[in-house]
């Protein structure tokens, strides 16, 4: 093994031990030193999907997220329901600046009607955010656009894979907002995608002028029966996958949505972080 490569993993072996509260000792500044280093020549920062702690209350969710140094959160509706009032909403701001965390999106909000349109733009404008993850019916994505050039809100586009009707792949959505305003654009789901035995850095690639927002994880097989596992431990390649997104510049988030173990997903997630981090930190 090579210096720089022994370097990183080292940096992987702290990160993902002191995630999972098994070094105690470490002091937190050191700790917080080594994760900065390890994210810095990337480009593109961590994040969590709060879906991912969707067993648990807003404050465990963000005291999970803290507990794995991550920065940037973006919030389910069982953690900002949709009919969120200001003074609510004042509250969840409070706690994530408290804890030192920045509200990068919510989502994924589904729009069948126009009032559910209207509506979720509505809750990201009282969320103060600048990027909504969303599933809008095909037919109700001219209504979005309006709503993007109104609010100044970009909207990313979630694929779910086989299963999906609407958005399975991230084609699927780019063909129908090639031609629209930029920032109606995608958030690419990597497992769904792998699931479709799409490759997921070819996909970035391929789409990259739309790309708002990535969803990470690893799946256990290419195909409609994969399902989340810890990140390096299934069949998606993510040192290609973090390669491709670094030479593209990619500059936005890798918001971790770890689906596996809903009542005890921490252990799973902070691997997968301590393993992102380990090979962020040899780009």
């Amino acid at each position: 093994m090579t210096t720089h490569s022994r370097r990183g993993f080292v940096k992987l072996a702290a990160a993902t031990a002191a995630a999972a509260g098994v070094m105690p000792g470490l002091r937190a500044g050191a700790l917080d030193d080594t994760v900065a280093a390890a994210a810095a020549p990337a480009g593109f920062d961590l994040g969590i999907a709060s879906y991912t702690f969707r067993a648990f209350s807003l404050d465990q969710a963000i005291a999970m997220t803290a507990r794995l140094r991550i920065k940037k959160i973006t919030l389910k509706d069982m953690h900002l329901p949709m009919a969120v009032t200001a003074d609510e909403m004042a509250s969840v701001r409070d706690r994530l600046k408290a804890a030192g965390i920045e509200l990068s999106s919510c989502g994924v909000v589904y729009m069948k009607t126009e009032e559910e349109v209207h509506k979720a733009f509505a809750y990201a404008q009282l969320a103060g955010i600048t990027m909504m993850v969303g599933v809008p019916d095909a037919p109700l994505l001219p209504l979005a656009e309006r709503k993007v050039k109104e609010t100044s809100i970009s909207l990313a586009i979630h694929n779910h894979g086989p299963t999906d009707q609407r958005f399975p792949s991230p084609e699927s959505a780019y063909t129908l907002i090639s031609k629209m305003d930029r920032r109606m654009g995608l958030c690419i789901d990597v497992g769904h995608t792998q699931r479709l035995g799409l490759d997921p850095a070819s996909q970035v690639e391929r789409y990259f002028d739309r790309l708002l927002d990535v969803h990470i994880k690893d799946v256990s097989a290419a195909d409609a029966k994969g399902t989340t596992v810890e990140i390096g431990s299934g069949v998606i390649d993510t040192v290609k996958l973090l390669h491709t997104l670094a030479k593209l510049k990619y500059a936005g988030t890798l918001h971790f949505e770890h689906e596996k173990d809903e009542k005890d997903p921490f252990p799973g997630v902070a691997e997968s972080v301590g393993y992102v981090r380990g090979i962020m930190a040899t780009l």
